[in-house]
């Protein structure tokens, strides 16, 4: 919201998501991170900017700034805006319900979770179709 504000990021709406998958060992009944391995950002927009421009913007000005540098490598996998244009968003382009099971259909009790449910959402919202191609 900070870069939509300031004007940095002229083109960005509110609605957006992200996705980050990190590699971690266990240490001493802790898990340390090694490294990112794949970033999803899809970000609502205004129809003036190329999809070009809002990805280099993107990468510059969320993923270097916001990602430790030591966590990024040549493997890191980035998926920047993967669906193309998203100007509609909010309410009248994901009317996503609330859910029954959302720590079983995400990650057990094992890691936080913010409490967003697939119930209702379409194929295209990577939080659903990634934890259900995982169990595949």
């Amino acid at each position: 919201a900070e870069l939509r504000r300031s004007g940095v990021l002229w083109w960005a709406r509110p609605d957006s998501k992200t996705q980050v998958t990190c590699e971690y060992r266990m240490q001493k009944g802790a898990c340390v991170p090694l490294r990112v391995h794949t970033i999803v950002i899809s970000a609502q927009h205004s129809e003036d900017v190329s999809i070009e421009q809002l990805r280099s913007d993107l990468m510059e000005h969320v993923v270097k700034s916001v990602v430790p540098h030591q966590y990024l490598d040549d493997k890191t996998v980035y998926h920047i805006q993967p669906s193309g244009k998203f100007v509609i968003g909010g309410p009248q382009g994901d009317a996503g319900l609330t859910g029954r099971k959302i720590i079983v259909d995400t990650y057990g009790g094992w890691g936080a979770h913010g409490g967003g449910a697939f119930s209702g959402k379409d194929f295209s919202k990577v939080d659903r179709s990634a934890a259900y191609a995982a169990r595949w």
